[in-house]
């Protein structure tokens, strides 16, 4: 099969799990931005940062050494599998472990000294979901995309049906159900746990899905090669302080709105900037999508003779769909903006600005193929770094003054600065032939169309949007006529006969 055409396809396959997953959630936004006021929210939003930060902590880069061992030395993929799981469980149980032993300091430290419930459940989903990252990556490095997408959107499926049980059907039923049920409901919903249902309805569905993984866990072998763990480790501890580094770059802001902006407040302005972030979601599943799919396949055709005008063109699609994106949700945002509540969207004015943040954040990963490639890792490390130290900076000087505008701005300086660090420093070690120029005159028409439909907004509604998918049309045409290998692409995707 065409390489192009295999990546596509299982992109689209990693992608629904991640798409169907994010959107249900996303859809849960309406709920939660109604239910819960800014300030709680705003609870959900931090904690969830702090969730992405071990996430990266408790899985130190082994996904990543997973894929590059397993090509490397094919004949013990086997025993790199049963290695890497093998640390990670020890890892993820010491963990969970000391939080629970911890967890009142804990709390008293993030300012929930009521609430230590909150964390032992925070710390048993992080856990968890780093030792099922392993497995999820045996079935990624085995071309498993279906058994990945059907297990994900299990687990899925399990945490949303929770969520509407008791933040919809239990409050539903107490004040207009039988009164035979009431009893009932009394014995598994207490009102005053509130956001607290949003953990543990994730901790139910990570569980199922740690048990749907077993299968394949009881396919390693007990064996953990102390030689391989070292050279792994080495491998990925880099790619673990550019994880760290990268969750400062994506998340640290929400945590800095926290502590730098006035206490009476804070919570507040991180709830509506958590709330308007996630209308940037298309983007943000695209490029996850993307990444499940991509970083095995840039692996595999890493030895291949025409790899690195292949990685080119790999680029040149990304980056249109990325666009795609941008204006699908920009030129639409008098829909899209009735996905949050209304006391979200003053925080609306951002959201151009995340959606070519996350933009960019795309294009760095795509360019950082050749220091992982190269096993150049520190690279990653020190560009993370940087970003790290943009981020910091940025967010320091411009919160007091901007808020969480700041933030947004910030961000996206942060990803394009490591955008053309991760490219200047490829090309001397690396060198893939991007066209640069071409993607910059997309990108530079893509924004030119964005602000042309600005003056749209003084139409009626129908007229509105009848202008604006007109512009979305004269996109497409262009970027076709930019990349005339597109055409032939799409032709190659349609199904076969």
């Amino acid at each position: 099969m065409n390489p192009i055409r295999r990546l596509a396809e299982q992109t689209a396959i990693y992608g629904l799990s991640n798409i169907i997953g994010r959107v249900i959630n996303f859809l849960l936004v309406p709920l939660y931005t109604r239910v819960f006021l800014p300030g709680e929210y705003g609870v959900v939003t931090e904690m969830y940062v702090y969730v992405a930060f071990l996430l990266i902590v408790l899985t130190y880069g082994m996904e990543t050494a997973l894929f590059r061992f397993s090509e490397a030395e094919p004949d013990r993929k086997d025993t790199v599998f049963s290695t890497s799981l093998f640390a990670v469980l020890t890892s993820s149980a010491l963990f969970i472990f000391f939080v629970i032993l911890f967890r009142q300091p804990i709390a008293e430290a993030m300012r929930y000294p009521d609430n230590v419930e909150y964390i032992v459940l925070l710390g048993s989903i992080v856990g968890l979901d780093a030792l099922a990252a392993i497995p999820y990556a045996r079935l990624r490095a085995l071309n498993r995309p279906w058994r990945f997408a059907a297990t994900r959107l299990t687990g899925i499926g399990v945490n949303i049906g929770l969520v509407l049980f008791f933040l919809l059907l239990c409050p539903w039923l107490l004040d207009h159900g039988p009164g035979w049920a009431t009893p009932l409901i009394q014995k598994v919903y207490d009102p005053d746990i509130g956001v607290g249902y949003v953990f543990i309805a994730n901790l139910a569905a990570t569980v199922i899905t740690l048990l749907m993984l077993v299968p394949v866990m009881r396919t390693a072998s007990p064996v953990m090669d102390r030689a391989l763990l070292k050279s792994m480790l080495i491998y990925a501890l880099p790619l673990l302080v550019a994880g760290m580094a990268g969750w400062v770059n994506e998340a640290l802001d929400k945590l800095l709105l926290k502590y730098m902006l006035p206490e009476n407040i804070a919570l507040q302005q991180v709830g509506i900037y958590g709330a308007v972030y996630k209308l940037a979601m298309m983007m943000t599943i695209f490029i996850q999508a993307f990444r499940f799919s991509a970083e095995p396949f840039f692996f595999a055709q890493a030895s291949q003779k025409n790899a690195r005008e292949l990685f080119a063109k790999v680029m040149n699609y990304f980056v249109i769909a990325c666009l795609i994106i941008f204006l699908g949700i920009m030129l639409y945002m008098d829909i899209v903006k009735h996905f949050i509540g209304p006391r979200f969207h003053e925080g609306l004015s951002v959201v151009p600005v995340l959606l070519l943040a996350n933009m960019f954040l795309g294009i760095y990963w795509n360019l950082s193929i050749w220091y992982k490639l190269t096993s150049k890792t520190l690279f990653g490390a020190g560009f993370a770094i940087a970003g790290a130290l943009i981020t910091i900076v940025l967010n320091i000087w411009w919160i007091p003054h901007f808020g969480y505008h700041g933030s947004a701005w910030a961000t996206l300086v942060c990803y394009f600065s490591l955008a053309c660090l991760s490219f200047f420093f490829g090309r001397k070690r690396y060198r893939i032939p991007y066209q640069v120029p071409r993607i910059f005159l997309l990108i530079a028409l893509a924004l030119g169309i964005y602000f042309v439909s600005t003056l749209t907004s003084q139409l009626q509604p129908l007229a509105m949007y009848a202008a604006n998918s007109g512009l979305l049309i004269v996109f497409l045409l262009s970027a076709i006529a930019a990349e005339p290998s597109l055409r032939s692409a799409v032709q190659e995707l349609r199904p076969r006969r």
